[in-house]
């Protein structure tokens, strides 16, 4: 046996493969810095119409060419409760579609315009000096990358044709249609990518080592296996969240199964379609998935009950964007004050809840959380910026002096709770380097950070309900718990500065615990601000 022949395909392969997910991830990366606002913000324009849906889906994955990662967003929306169960059926219905378009590029013929896309996007990025320019750049060479990746994928495979054992294989899929289902979905979710599969699929095609009836199989599994990234997304996290994953793998499996039934002749219509096998495997790809997300859209309401049953429980979603502020109210000074006000207790409340995930977060190294954080602060951030836009057109009308100054107290309270907001997300940020750079931390000091939440939380809370309620006397209890909290702050950062400088606490671990003590007391001086309103203003 020459193992030296086997090394060598397996390295050229191997090397073309990763050239392959390094040019999609450059591609995906340069693509979304272009389009300028985060892609996550684009689910956020999401209606109950199932097309807005499926187009938003097709959309996200053409850009960043992942049906897996679209269908992560999804499950981190579900679980934030931003978005419902049929909404997050119809973007992953579209994502499939979406995670086709890199199939169709790549069956061209790619080895011609490989150097000159990567020659183009270097110089783009080199010589450019606007950032537009330099993300355009960068999107081309990714783009570059992938096709010279497909390129050398393809030599490398090129021996495998005069192996008995790779010929066997392949007619076993051909014969044997679900055992290629099997090794296309275990390979998909090994590569955590459909489209890295189905590139290796087109490279072998390519060669003319495999027929369309052996790529089929391989084709419809690899559609099974990148449901496996949702999966691993949705544990731990809400009812609907886990629904939306499960209907990924119940999308999928069931139109491989519909497709497998009429396989012969599915085949025999994918035949038509062109005269090479490198076209007729990309066109399978997308024709399977937009014949099966056509079916899915038609009967999204029963499908959406069966995920339902399947999962039981009660769903619960929480209203993208502001729920009281009515543009009709501003006609009526005192209901429109009575409606923002309402909004910003529901803002606080979605601040509070943002605390005690943040330190869940970072006192169990639970990662599985951010998506729902993250997903929190952005809500936070439309929250505030539409109370105020709400509350600077109020002050147009004409109000009495107690109103204007209500007014005032109100855009201030949206800012402060939009801080906090911002030091939650600090505080999880730093839990993923506290997990991501294995720091120690001793149990002594995650009792301190807990007992300092404890109180800071009460605080919090203690200043919602005095604004809920106009009472000074609960807004001066708070002013009074912020110089507690001033206190045992101080207290407990002369501890740990202790601790760093007798060499009992690791340093990278003590900045970190400094950090999240400070970020701690700032949401406290911005529950200060809150109940500070209510005593001068109310």
């Amino acid at each position: 046996m020459d193992w030296g022949k086997y090394i060598e395909i397996a390295a050229v392969t191997v090397g073309g493969l990763g050239l392959f997910l390094f040019g999609i991830q450059m591609l995906a990366t340069g693509m979304q810095n272009a389009a300028g606002d985060r892609l996550r913000r684009i689910l956020e324009v999401l209606t109950n119409n199932p097309i807005a849906g499926f187009f938003t889906g097709l959309l996200m994955t053409t850009l960043i060419q992942s049906s897996g990662a679209t269908t992560v967003m999804v499950v981190g929306f579900a679980n934030a409760g931003l978005i419902n169960l049929s909404q997050g059926i119809s973007v992953i219905i579209g994502a499939n579609v979406g995670t086709t378009v890199t199939a169709q590029i790549i069956s061209f013929k790619v080895q011609t315009i490989a150097l000159p896309f990567i020659g183009l996007g270097g110089l783009i990025i080199f010589f450019s000096r606007r950032k537009q320019y330099r993300y355009l750049g960068e999107a081309i060479l990714g783009a570059g990358l992938l096709f010279l990746g497909i390129t050398t994928m393809s030599a490398g495979l090129s021996p495998l044709e005069k192996l008995p054992l790779f010929k066997s294989l392949l007619v076993q899929f051909g014969a044997f249609p679900l055992l290629g289902v099997l090794g296309g979905a275990v390979f998909t979710a090994i590569l955590q990518s459909s489209s890295a599969f189905t590139g290796v699929i087109i490279a072998i095609s390519m060669e003319g080592m495999i027929t369309l009836d052996q790529a089929m199989p391989l084709i419809l599994g690899s559609n099974i296996g990148t449901c496996v990234i949702a999966f691993i997304a949705s544990a731990g996290t809400n009812l609907t969240a886990r629904r939306a994953a499960v209907a990924h793998l119940l999308f999928n499996f069931i139109g491989v199964l519909l497709c497998l039934a009429v396989l012969t002749p599915f085949t025999d219509l994918v035949l038509k379609t062109a005269s090479s096998v490198t076209r007729q495997v990309a066109n399978a790809h997308s024709i399977f998935n937009v014949a099966n997300s056509i079916l899915f859209i038609v009967v999204l309401p029963y499908f959406t009950r069966l995920v339902s049953h399947i999962v039981p429980g009660e769903e619960i979603s929480i209203e993208i964007g502001p729920t009281y502020l009515d543009k009709r109210m501003l006609a009526t000074p005192a209901a429109a004050i009575g409606g923002a006000k309402k909004e910003l207790l529901r803002m606080a409340m979605i601040a509070s809840e943002m605390i005690g995930d943040v330190l869940d977060i970072f006192v169990r190294n639970d990662l599985k959380k951010v998506a729902h954080v993250e997903q929190m602060e952005d809500l936070l951030d439309g929250m505030e910026k539409a109370i105020n836009v709400f509350l600077a057109e109020l002050s147009q009308s004409p109000l009495t002096e107690v109103q204007s100054k209500i007014i005032g107290s109100f855009m201030s309270a949206a800012n402060d709770l939009e801080r906090i907001g911002d030091h939650a997300n600090n505080i999880m940020q730093l839990a993923e380097l506290k997990v991501e750079d294995r720091l120690p931390f001793s149990e002594q000091a995650l009792e301190e950070l807990r007992q300092l939440y404890e109180q800071v939380d009460v605080m919090l809370k203690r200043a919602i309900q005095a604004f809920e309620l106009e009472s000074k006397q609960l807004a001066r209890l708070v002013l009074v718990e912020d110089d507690q909290i001033d206190l045992m702050e101080k207290v407990l950062r002369r501890a740990h500065i202790e601790r760093i400088n007798t060499k009992r606490c690791f340093p990278a671990s003590g900045v970190i615990y400094l950090d999240v003590l400070s970020n701690l007391e700032r949401i406290a001086d911005h529950a200060t601000n809150i109940a500070q309103l209510v005593v001068e203003d109310f």
